[in-house]
């Protein structure tokens, strides 16, 4: 049994048990919550709606990004890190 949710304007295949990175979402660990944007669950036949309930287990940054800009002839160059915050959550239930 398998959903799709969607949260942070990405879609995210989900089964029971597993952990996934999300977009953060500013709570504490060993917070319940609860995804309402279920697109399908999938069980045997193919249902629509429904929720899924998780366990914030902490928030991760992911890894580096560079950005590096450069204009020739100029001796223009700029160069800068970024690493994106994400929140890791455990599916607990889904709920179809």
């Amino acid at each position: 049994m398998y959903a799709i949710i969607a949260t942070g304007g990405k879609q995210y295949k989900v089964a029971e048990g597993d952990i996934i990175n999300v977009e953060k979402l500013g709570l504490e660990a060993d917070q319940t919550v609860t995804f309402e944007a279920v697109i399908t669950v999938n069980d045997g036949d193919v249902k629509v709606g429904g929720n899924v309930n998780a366990t914030v287990l902490g928030d991760v940054k992911g890894k580096k990004v560079i950005v590096y800009k450069y204009k020739r002839k100029t001796g223009y160059h700029n160069k800068n890190g970024h690493r994106q915050s994400y929140t890791k959550v455990k599916i607990d239930k889904i709920n179809a």
